[in-house]
């Protein structure tokens, strides 16, 4: 019997390739709000990242969830996506 592929997803903060289920998952709703998806089963344009602080703060000095999520990000959402990290 084949071997079930494993889905991988690149993080936003450390560039490594890794397992889906490792990852948390940023997404941009249809409506343009933004938040993190814990259970990875929100609609809408969805971005990678480690669950370390280290790699979100890189990806959000750098302004990769920007370019990810094609909008800009207003300081109160990055600091409601850290809270939520924690």
């Amino acid at each position: 019997m084949a071997e079930k592929k494993i889905p991988m997803r690149k993080c936003l903060g450390c560039n490594e390739m890794k397992p889906k289920r490792e990852l948390i998952r940023a997404v941009k709703s249809p409506e343009g709000e933004i938040s993190l998806d814990l259970t990875g089963k929100k609609s809408g344009r969805g971005a990678y990242i480690c669950p370390d602080k280290s790699c979100f703060d890189k990806a959000r000095k750098s302004k990769r969830f920007e370019r990810a999520l094609e909008t800009s990000i207003p300081d109160n959402v990055y600091d409601a996506m850290a809270q939520e990290l924690k």
